[in-house]
């Protein structure tokens, strides 16, 4: 049984609780590979800009991306910060660097924020 701070840290609990998904919406993504689920975000957010993406640099910022992705999963599948530390290969203190870094926390804590 998951118990300790992260407890209460699940993407997919927020997001249902901000309306932004269904149980529906996780089945149908969960048959969809990351890389589907990435270039299908990417086609959906050029579609008000008719299709141009130009002059925001995806390439450049995707570790930026990944990273704030993979800090909110690792505090999403363990229980502790010294779990995540260890989930991801580093130490407590890179952890909280990089969680201070991308405003990890405030994704789970805040209503509508980020």
């Amino acid at each position: 049984m998951k118990t300790g701070k992260n407890l209460y840290y699940s993407i997919s609990k927020k997001l249902q609780k901000d309306k932004k998904i269904s149980d529906e919406f996780e089945v149908m993504i969960n048959s969809l590979t990351l890389e589907e689920v990435i270039a299908l975000k990417l086609e959906l957010s050029t579609r008000s800009l008719r299709g141009k993406f130009y002059g925001f640099p995806i390439w450049k910022s995707l570790p930026e991306i990944t990273r704030d992705a993979v800090l909110k999963y690792a505090l999403s599948a363990t229980r502790s910060k010294k779990e995540a530390a260890r989930f991801l290969g580093i130490t407590i203190s890179e952890l909280n660097k990089n969680l201070k870094q991308y405003n990890t926390e405030s994704f789970f804590k805040n209503e509508g924020k980020r």
